[in-house]
């Protein structure tokens, strides 16, 4: 889907902002995993599934969609971007760095089914980038739709708008990542541009997709109050309802030599998300702060207590603070 022939055999793809032209024949986009056969471009990961588990939604991480709820979670190999500080390079880096495809075979059908029989109330396509198995996520989703499953796509952002706007009718949810508000970023550590990112959280949001965006705070790099602050004014912007987790970075891949985030810039981020005016501010990858918990915006009190992806107390009732009665942003049981 979204290509278009150039001259001779020569073709563009549409699928993503990077927008690869002239991609010769027997060659593949940046993703890796898109390639002309004679003048037609092929995914090679249709149906190939890398991975598969049930996960907690927390896991996503999305907070305040379906808390509590088990998510059917899939990928295939390749991505887009190229991350110095992925956690998942095995799979996501391996058609670029080994030009080698690999998956299960399993179809959509079995990937419905297999949510139904595990009851989860969603499908997550996630651990790797879900825009570039598109074609397979597209599939299952309609699918899964009709068994009145939910569609989630944990997502780097980087889909071009038309792409978004053929999923968006089968797709309930986000986690976008938001990885930085530096274009020098993106175009170093990522090998793509702020700009698209942007663009797309608010056709996410403009389109009715619930959507919670992400930032894992790496010390020395996106890490000083000036650009959380812009990332925080810029969520809020895009709507003072959604939630923003700043997450703990912890070294990986190629950044092994740059510390663990301390916690004290995590609830450092959380205050400036907070005055910013957003109303949900979560801190990740810290088992235990208070930050990863749910509080009411109106009253304060705590509704969901968290501990990791672990919920202990659910306070929440028909969508509201059963405290106060205002009502709580998201979709819950």
């Amino acid at each position: 889907m979204f290509y278009e022939k150039s001259e001779g055999k020569l073709v563009n793809c549409n699928l993503c902002s990077h927008r690869c032209r002239k991609i010769a024949d027997s060659k593949r986009g940046i993703c890796g995993v898109r390639e002309n056969r004679d003048g037609k471009l092929y995914s090679l990961v249709y149906g190939k599934a890398v991975a598969r588990s049930v996960d907690p939604i927390e896991k996503k991480p999305l907070f305040n969609f379906l808390p509590g709820s088990r998510s059917y979670s899939i990928a295939t190999v390749g991505c887009n971007f190229r991350c110095e500080h992925c956690q998942n390079y095995d799979i996501s880096q391996m058609p670029k760095e080994r030009g080698t495809i690999v998956g299960e075979d399993v179809p959509p059908e079995e990937i419905v089914s297999a949510a139904k029989r595990n009851r989860c109330e969603s499908i997550a396509y996630t651990y790797t980038e879900p825009t570039i198995f598109f074609e397979y996520a597209y599939d299952t989703a309609k699918l899964a739709k009709k068994e009145g499953i939910k569609n989630v796509f944990v997502t780097n952002g980087y889909i071009t708008p038309k792409a978004l706007k053929e999923i968006s009718p089968y797709l309930d949810a986000a986690n976008i990542d938001l990885k930085s508000f530096s274009d020098e970023f993106y175009r170093k550590i990522c090998g793509a541009r702020l700009q698209p990112v942007l663009d797309s959280i608010r056709l996410y949001k403009g389109l009715g997709i619930w959507i919670e965006i992400t930032t894992l705070i790496i010390p020395s790099l996106n890490d000083s109050e000036e650009e959380l602050r812009k990332i925080a004014e810029f969520i809020s912007e895009v709507g003072e309802d959604t939630p923003w987790h700043i997450s703990q970075f912890y070294p990986t891949y190629k950044l092994i030599d740059l510390p663990r985030t301390p916690v004290a810039t995590l609830r450092k981020a959380r205050e400036i998300g907070l005055e910013a005016g957003l109303k949900y501010v979560y801190e990740g990858n810290v088992p235990g702060e208070d930050g990863e918990s749910t509080y009411c915006p109106n009253c304060g009190k705590l509704l969901i207590h968290r501990f990791g992806y672990h919920i202990k107390e659910n306070k929440i009732k028909n969508s509201k603070c059963t405290y106060c009665g205002a009502e709580i942003d998201g979709l819950y049981p």
